[in-house]
């Protein structure tokens, strides 16, 4: 599994024009198939009114799950270059949309392409590239009496506590960086009665 991989910080927008024909762009961050489908759906709806609504993404940091679509352009004249831009910036958890307004003057195949690159360089160009890690979901239960050594291990690395129950049996889960995972599991299950679920 890969640990490091390399998404963008925020949505970047660029505009590219062809011919008569305007090119809008957007490189939205996105962490799932799902979110890249909403997201897809949502843009497709505001700009109902474009000619064609074009796409790609590209999720999960071995970057195995991705899709693109022409969307009624020629076969590969627009999603496999918007996908090719993904893969030039090694790219992953993005998904690219390329808004197309028809301006009366066929561009071609090659001039298609062109514009559908561009626009997605564009729109990746207007963004932050930022460097991630691989997350991991630790979820454990522990008597109240270990909270003292409990919580010394959770703060002594970078983990998130994402939810906590204090009880006479308390439970905690926790997030952090995949690669801490295994050392963080092994020290935790030193405590005594401990269980990771």
């Amino acid at each position: 599994m890969a640990d490091t991989f390399h998404t963008i910080q925020e949505t970047g927008q660029g505009i590219y024009r062809e011919k008569m024909s305007k090119f809008i762009s957007f490189a939205i961050p996105v962490t799932s198939v799902d979110e890249a489908r909403e997201t897809i759906t949502d843009y497709t709806n505001r700009y109902h009114d474009a000619r064609h609504v074009c796409w790609a993404y590209m999720i999960g940091a071995d970057r195995s799950q991705f899709l693109s679509s022409d969307n009624g352009e020629p076969s590969g004249t627009a999603g496999k270059p918007i996908l090719g831009q993904i893969n030039s910036f090694g790219l992953t958890n993005i998904v690219i949309i390329v808004i197309r307004y028809f301006g009366g003057i066929k561009l071609g195949t090659s001039g298609l392409i062109t514009a559908y690159r561009e626009a997605a360089r564009e729109a990746i160009s207007a963004t932050t590239v930022i460097e991630c890690h691989e997350q991991e979901t630790l979820t454990f239960s522990y008597p109240y009496l270990s909270m003292e050594p409990v919580m010394r291990l959770v703060k002594s690395g970078e983990t998130k506590v994402l939810s906590q129950e204090f009880n006479n049996t308390c439970r905690m889960t926790i997030q952090l960086r995949a690669d801490y995972a295994p050392e963080l599991r092994r020290r935790l299950t030193d405590i005594p009665g401990l269980s990771v679920l």
